[in-house]
């Protein structure tokens, strides 16, 4: 009889590697177009958030990256030393970061706003199968917060 104590212990058996991997091959898909616009995919993204909503706090904008401040405040500063970004204080509680976009950060939104029609050309799936994996990325996200 097989030992299959180590089983689950196979590559092939983790859930967690295959996403990495295609999370950081999808990330490496993007660096071309978002070093034409001078920019990280975590500043990316972290506009992504302001160009929605052009005054949030550093908090919000950790939320919904799902990012910690140790990983954002530096991130926040960078695009703020670029000029796309403003931080300050809010006044009604100083420990919260306010970041608002500049207009050089709007600006910036019509540069960015070929990137994703340029990365459906990187990455291969059909649009049904794009929305299933969305949904169920998503759902798993969820699952491991919740």
């Amino acid at each position: 009889m097989a030992d299959t104590r180590y089983e689950a212990l196979k590559l092939e058996n983790q859930l967690c590697f295959p996403l990495y991997a295609c999370a950081r091959e999808v990330v490496k898909k993007y660096k071309p177009f978002l070093d034409d616009i001078g920019l990280t995919y975590t500043q990316y993204v972290t506009m992504l958030v302001l160009w929605e909503k052009p005054e949030i706090t550093s908090k919000e904008i950790g939320e919904r990256l799902h990012l910690d401040s140790g990983t954002l405040t530096p991130v926040i500063k960078k695009l703020a030393d670029k000029g796309l970004v403003t931080r300050r204080r809010a006044p009604e509680d100083e420990r919260n970061l306010v970041v608002a976009l500049t207009d050089a950060g709007l600006a910036l939104r019509d540069r960015a706003a070929r990137i994703p029609g340029q990365m459906a050309g990187c990455v291969r799936l059909d649009p049904e199968d794009a929305r299933t994996l969305y949904r169920i990325l998503y759902q798993l996200l969820e699952g491991v917060n919740g």
